[in-house]
């Protein structure tokens, strides 16, 4: 038996988040999940640019639901880093802080003279984090560093939607969660050395960066193929690279997804006798749509239940397609026990999810919302002695 900690990993460490939007503040708040004190530095007039960036017009409190959602557990400080005095409060911040992050537009940090450079000689132990879009060096380096937009040059729209179709975007900000996974991953390694050297560094990732390693996969078969496109099936595409029956295929009442599985077999099992002809496993790429054409075809006719009646205690891997809303219905979705309710400082309940990490078995949540902007001013001035 080995004893386990009561606090949570990160506790006693102090992170600045002076990000914005969504790839930095999300970092930030998976430290604050993991127990790090994260103070959100911001403009005293307006805040985070995020805080009036809606998405289906939902707001709480005056402040959209987006931003409640990735700054929840966080103290604010406002600090205007034009004028002297709150630029000397917050340089005397940094001198005392474990990590921080910013992903402001590079140049940006080096005028306010806190920039990595200035910074390490403030405080040496300190870990720098920083996002950018393309990166602080080449001809991409002034883009905006907006998620569509990394999306759609880093060829990952190409991967999705049917056959020879328009390319489509994913229906998340999945540059964005990338890259913030991965400067989670970089502080927390950095952190490590710390411990070893007492020595902190500099901590960088890009949108872009983090979008091709999403690709790592199929870029390395790219790249060992003789550069070949990805050739998408023209029927419920859902893996550029992968042959039949890989997919999502209409049933009579919904939809059902198929991994990887043997044709004949599923023409034994569905009762189609069609699937029994492609026998040669290169025929299930070669001939990847046929296969899928008449699969569609036989699937409508039953529904999604009946199928996977059949499916399921064969060990075929295939799953019902689910909205939120019938998966939130779910035994299995209420047993992971994903949702919890911040509040808002204003009082207002807002539900939301919650770590997805574990640790010990623990199960991580908070009920502190996102700050109001500079709402712990006093608090922190007192902390440290500002």
């Amino acid at each position: 038996m080995f004893n386990i900690p009561s606090s949570r990993p990160l506790a006693d460490l102090v992170v600045l988040d002076f990000s914005q939007f969504l790839a930095g503040p999300a970092a930030a708040m998976r430290l604050a999940d993991l127990g790090a004190r994260v103070i959100k530095i911001e403009r005293p007039k307006g805040g985070d640019i995020c805080r009036q960036l809606y998405i289906s017009n939902l707001g709480v409190e005056g402040d959209s639901t987006l931003f409640h959602s990735i700054n929840r557990n966080k103290e604010g400080f406002a600090a205007d880093l034009k004028n002297p005095d709150d630029l000397k409060a917050v340089r005397q911040l940094i001198a005392k802080a474990d990590v921080l992050i910013e992903n402001f537009r590079p140049g940006v940090m080096e005028k306010l003279g806190l920039d990595f450079e200035a910074v390490h000689t403030l405080n040496p132990r300190l870990v720098y984090g920083s996002v950018t879009g393309y990166g602080r060096s080449g001809p991409w380096k002034g883009k905006p560093g907006q998620d569509l937009l990394a999306q759609s040059m880093s060829g990952l729209c190409w991967l999705s939607g049917d056959g020879d179709g328009a390319p489509v975007a994913m229906g998340l900000a999945v540059a964005d969660l990338t890259a913030s996974a991965h400067l989670v991953e970089g502080i927390l390694a950095c952190l490590v050395r710390r411990g070893v050297t007492g020595e902190g560094g500099r901590v960088e990732v890009s949108l872009m960066e983090s979008i091709l390693d999403l690709q790592f996969e199929v870029i390395t078969t790219h790249l060992n193929d003789g550069g070949q496109e990805p050739k998408r099936s023209s029927e419920g595409n859902a893996h550029a690279y992968l042959g039949a029956p890989y997919g999502i295929y209409p049933t009579a009442d919904g939809y059902l997804a198929l991994a990887m599985g043997a044709v004949p077999m599923l023409g034994e099992l569905l009762g189609c006798p069609a699937l029994l002809e492609y026998s040669d496993p290169k025929s299930w790429f070669t001939q990847r749509d046929t296969i899928k054409r008449i699969l569609q075809d036989h699937l409508a006719g039953q529904g999604t239940a009946h199928w996977l009646g059949i499916l399921e205690p064969a060990d075929i891997w295939c799953a019902e397609v689910l909205s939120w809303e019938k998966l939130r219905q779910t035994e299995g979705y209420r047993a992971l026990d994903m949702e919890q309710t911040i509040r808002c400082p204003g009082g207002t309940p807002m539900p939301t999810l919650r770590c997805p990490i574990r640790i010990d078995g623990t199960i991580y949540k908070s009920e502190k919302g996102a700050p109001a902007i500079g709402q712990d001013n006093d608090v922190i001035r007192q902390a440290f002695g500002l």
